[in-house]
């Protein structure tokens, strides 16, 4: 379904058919906010999409682009602080240069507001997302899609919360108050307002599952591999303590990369495994 490209190989008087795989995209596109932009993972407050998990050409980070052997052909329409509001016309680019394989990770901004009034309600952000991925696949009816899970909020509050500096760059920056405010308070009220905020990470994540399935098999999602990935500050960057760095990028190539797609083996796809 949706561009499965069946590849005949004869061997001998019978021809074997080999699994639908297929080659190697020759456009990708990263879709979604700052973590697909590489925010942080180079420079002071500064977009590098060179880092991305996804489409960087960055040989450190090994991203999709780069473990799939590409040469060219990597377009990054992330956009820093970008919501699930913002994907159908970061989908409309994708179709403009007629993308195979698309990546994408959105919602973190959707739950890191100035408060929990304020993060999308659940039922939206399906119809924001289901939308997209349908005019997605309306546009371009070969794409694959991968969708990555929204990173568990919850969990870089407990990696920072400890850390002066963090606290520092969460209150001054206003980081994502949702989560992040009042990082040391044990009140009730606090707590349970953090696990209200990953509670809608979590059902934006089911949503993005059971969006992914009615697309059919085009659509992979990463079985909640970011959300669930035990990243340290060794993994967020040091500008803001928000955002993944070189490592963290890396760490997220790895991680999506292996509940992804096969596709017919490439000389970088033997290397990176």
């Amino acid at each position: 379904m949706l561009g499965h490209v069946v590849v005949a190989v004869s061997l001998s008087a019978s021809s074997l058919i080999a699994p639908e795989v297929p080659p190697v995209p020759r456009v990708m596109a990263a879709l979604g906010d700052s973590i697909s932009a590489g925010f942080n993972a180079c420079g002071w407050f500064v977009a590098c999409p060179s880092r991305s998990w996804s489409a960087g050409e960055h040989a450190g980070i090994s991203s999709h682009y780069v473990r799939l052997g590409m040469k060219g052909g990597n377009r990054n329409f992330a956009v820093p602080g970008a919501t699930s509001a913002d994907l159908a016309g970061q989908v409309r680019q994708a179709v403009a240069v007629r993308a195979e394989y698309v990546t994408v990770l959105l919602g973190a901004q959707d739950a890191c507001k100035a408060s929990e009034r304020e993060m999308t309600p659940v039922a939206v952000y399906r119809a924001r997302m289901a939308k997209a991925l349908w005019a997605l696949r309306d546009g371009l009816p070969g794409v694959r899609v991968f969708v990555a899970s929204v990173p568990d909020l919850r969990r870089l509050w407990e990696t920072g919360k400890d850390n002066a500096i963090a606290r520092m760059f969460w209150k001054v920056g206003r980081i994502c108050p949702s989560m992040l405010a009042s990082p040391t308070s044990v009140k009730k009220a606090d707590v349970d307002r953090r696990a209200r905020v990953r509670a809608r990470v979590m059902a934006y994540n089911r949503v993005l599952a059971e969006v992914c399935a009615q697309f059919g098999p085009a659509c992979r999602t990463d079985s909640g591999a970011v959300f669930g990935y035990p990243f340290t500050l060794e993994h967020i960057s040091k500008w803001d303590f928000f955002h993944p760095n070189e490592a963290g990028q890396r760490a997220l190539a790895k991680a999506t990369f292996a509940k992804g797609f096969e596709w017919v083996p490439s000389p970088a796809l033997r290397e990176h495994g």
